[in-house]
């Protein structure tokens, strides 16, 4: 079955679920957009795999299942989403070891935290695009823009925060965001830096 490849678009905090972030995946050649609902913890996860800016003190769960892959030298060829049931997305880590190919099940979130810290591929079939995916013709969906009414990023409703610090007051409160372990404020902070260009 023809397979189509998903790039990691942004993450969103939902105003409509409390608690609740919206992940959204895109087509890679073309406009549909797969918005998958997760939670707080697995958002961070995903999050802080995709700032090169946040190095956690000291490994995340992910981090860690990331390491002890690498060293049993089992590598993460792509991820697959190949089932929407009920509104629930499944997915599957499609890995390799020796030339022998291993099909691991994981939530979608896992995976796709996985994905982003290998560098692997994301895949799903063209049916559960057609089924769960949603077309924005004139909205470009980033982090730090708003893919649905209801959706608001979390970086844009708390940059303006930081718009009164100084350089130096922010690169000092993102040190101690990721010391805290912190990810969501850091992931703000850092969005005020670029915003400045000073990053």
């Amino acid at each position: 079955m023809h397979t189509v490849p998903l790039i990691i678009k942004g993450i969103s905090y939902s105003q409509a679920q409390n608690g609740a972030y919206a992940l959204i995946l895109a087509e890679e050649a073309g406009d549909r957009k797969l918005p998958i609902v997760i939670g707080a913890f697995e958002a961070q996860a995903i999050a802080v795999a995709l700032e090169e800016d946040l190095k956690p003190p000291r490994p995340l769960t992910h981090d860690l299942f990331k390491n002890t892959l690498s060293r049993f030298e089992i590598t993460l060829e792509y991820v697959l989403i190949h089932k929407l049931k009920e509104g629930v997305f499944y997915a599957s880590l499609i890995c390799s070891r020796d030339q022998t190919e291993e099909i691991i099940d994981a939530r979608t979130s896992d995976a796709v935290a996985l994905a982003a810290r290998f560098g692997a591929p994301i895949h799903t079939y063209d049916e559960i695009l057609d089924q769960a995916g949603i077309t924005f013709s004139s909205i470009d969906m980033t982090v730090t823009q708003k893919p649905q009414e209801d959706i608001e990023t979390v970086t844009s409703a708390q940059v303006s925060t930081y718009q009164s610090y100084s350089e130096k007051q922010l690169r000092a409160a993102l040190k101690k965001a990721v010391t805290d372990e912190d990810y969501e404020k850091a992931a703000a902070i850092r969005d005020e830096l670029e915003r400045r260009n000073l990053s």
